[in-house]
């Protein structure tokens, strides 16, 4: 049996959702950076939270996960764990890169989203002690 997915459109009250799924996805990679704080990782998300930019992933009818996109961006991509690595994030970014131009990303150095993101046309850009900025150009149209 398959599960459905779909995106719906991101509410103000959508917040709390987001940043609680925030805290929980970083806290490895921040920790083992040395730079998880249990109110600032929730703090960041409330602070740059754009409604009209983000999705809900819905999944099976149920919160797992959330992306914003801004013109040439994609920010807080959040999966719920239980649903990482099973090809949901693969179907949500196929869909949201269709049409897309360049986008830019930033990523926590060592990160597993690393991977998905390269297998989607990601390459690094530029990096620092704690971030991997990454870049897709547009595929050639065929």
């Amino acid at each position: 049996m398959t599960v459905s997915w779909s995106l719906r459109p991101a509410a103000a009250g959508d917040v709390k959702a987001i940043a609680e799924l925030r805290a929980v996805v970083l806290r490895p990679d921040l920790e083992r950076l040395g730079r998880f704080d249990e109110h600032r990782v929730r703090q960041r998300l409330r602070d740059s939270f754009s409604p009209e930019h983000t999705s809900i992933i819905v999944y099976g009818g149920e919160f797992a996960g959330s992306l914003t996109v801004r013109p040439g961006w994609l920010e807080h991509f959040y999966l719920a764990p239980a649903l990482q690595g099973r090809g949901l994030g693969s179907a949500v970014l196929r869909t949201v890169l269709t049409s897309a131009d360049v986008v830019r990303l930033n990523v926590l150095r060592g990160s597993r989203a690393i991977r998905l993101y390269e297998r989607h046309g990601f390459t690094v850009e530029s990096q620092d002690p704690v971030d991997v900025f990454m870049i897709r150009h547009p595929l050639p149209k065929s």
